[in-house]
């Protein structure tokens, strides 16, 4: 959850442009990805602009260290270390070069030794290269995207249930999701193995709240109730726009 205390937003609406989406499309068609990248943006920024998110930093007091840019990577997760050096890898004169041994030292920690004002500078200022707003995107899907919708294709959901496998898998990691997925296992069976997909679709996101709710930084389980969980009921299992939903108080739509 990253949002400034005290923020609100009217309802906001952002059109998903003239992209014709086939209604029963995977996740990773790329009318539909947009529309998953503007789901999570409403609730990790507060925005469905998720493409201004890019020079995103800040501490959140969440125990992670800094969160940062598009998919809010950690510096005390690992994924910003990794971020890092793949934009390196890609232009290894960058400013955020120098941050590596700093990285590699806080990462599993909070800490911000060596991560200095100058570090956030420089983050928000690497956000107008081309190759770091590449590499945030493939990192993205790398470490996150790509993994959790084969896994709920492998399970065989559609579209909305490949998006609450992202969506667990940017808040939890993909080891998260992966005990999650676990969890909804002792209550229901996924449909490629017989089961009902909105009576699996219902446990996983049961066994969701319930991880979400061991950590008070993501007591607030509104992503869940108040927008895949409203998707669910009204049996948008194709995540389908238009999308009406809130998260923390917020209203948004997706047409």
């Amino acid at each position: 959850m990253r949002r400034d205390p005290g923020w609100t937003d009217p309802a906001v609406t952002l059109q998903t442009g003239l992209m014709s989406v086939p209604a029963s499309a995977n996740l990773d068609d790329p009318g539909k990805k947009d529309v998953a990248m503007q789901l999570v943006s409403a609730a990790e920024n507060s925005t469905l602009d998720w493409r201004s998110q890019f020079a995103y930093i800040e501490d959140i007091h969440d125990g992670r260290g800094y969160t940062a840019g598009i998919i809010g990577f950690c510096s005390g997760t690992g994924d910003m270390l990794e971020l890092v050096e793949a934009y390196t890898a890609l232009n290894p004169s960058n400013a955020l070069a120098r941050y590596l041994p700093a990285l590699r030292e806080v990462n599993g920690t909070a800490s911000h030794h060596g991560l200095h004002r100058k570090f956030r500078k420089d983050w928000e200022a690497a956000a107008g290269d081309p190759a770091f707003r590449a590499a945030q995107e493939a990192e993205r899907d790398r470490s996150y995207f790509d993994p959790a919708v084969r896994d709920a294709i492998a399970d065989g959901v559609r579209a909305l249930g490949q998006f609450a496998y992202y969506d667990a898998a940017v808040m939890h990691g993909y080891d998260g999701l992966l005990d999650i997925r676990a969890a909804a296992l002792r209550h229901a069976t996924p449909p490629a193995r017989g089961g009902d997909e909105r009576e699996w679709l219902n446990a996983f996101l049961d066994a969701r709240v319930d991880e979400m709710n061991e950590e008070e930084a993501h007591s607030d389980t509104s992503r869940i109730d108040t927008a895949q969980r409203v998707f669910l009921n009204e049996g948008n299992l194709d995540l389908n726009t238009p999308l009406t939903f809130a998260v923390y108080g917020d209203r948004f739509r997706i047409d």
